[in-house]
């Protein structure tokens, strides 16, 4: 999903080759997400910065240390972390003048550029059907494991506006949300 994202990224700001990807070093995917960022900017020809906050109080030195690498986007990768402080790291992001892209809808309601990520919604309902199928009396082990099978595609055309961003109409159209 990191590499869609990274890819959607590069549709919006084609001219960005030093992309910043903010990164939670005490996460267990915190290697999977960095190798994967590295293999899809390599695939664009862009260059992967590594920038890592772990904790909420690490978020404005990590932006400026998106600044200090003189990055030309930014990707969030999906932390918890970056979820619950997600209002702190956009008034911070808002300061670069810079294009960033989130795994996490929510973000991009706080004012992020746009995101790409699961359906979180539909998430939770299939999590009823599992509490509702326990509750009946079905083994967790018996109940198999599903994979998230929707994603969606969030812009906020205001945020666009701010940094003087265009849309491409093609990215327009599979939107599956526009904040206007």
């Amino acid at each position: 999903m990191l590499g869609k994202l990274i890819g959607i990224l590069h549709e919006v700001a084609p001219g960005a080759r030093r992309v910043a990807i903010l990164l939670n070093a005490s996460s267990p995917l915190h290697t999977a997400y960095w190798a994967e960022g590295q293999r899809a900017c390599a695939a664009l020809g862009l260059v992967a910065l590594r920038v890592v906050a772990s904790a909420p109080a690490q978020l404005g030195t990590a932006v400026g240390e998106i600044v200090r690498q003189r990055s030309q986007a930014v990707v969030v990768t999906s932390d918890s972390m970056y979820f619950t402080e997600r209002t702190k790291l956009q008034e911070l992001m808002q300061f670069t003048r810079l294009p960033a892209v989130y795994a996490v809808r929510d973000n991009v309601v706080a004012g992020g550029l746009l995101g790409y990520g699961y359906d979180a919604a539909g998430n939770y309902r299939s999590a009823a059907k599992y509490v509702d199928k326990i509750l009946k009396g079905a083994k967790p082990a018996d109940i198999p494991v599903e994979q998230a099978t929707r994603f969606e595609l969030v812009i906020n055309l205001k945020t666009a506006r701010d940094l003087g961003v265009t849309i491409p109409q093609s990215l327009l159209l599979r939107a599956d949300e526009i904040i206007q």
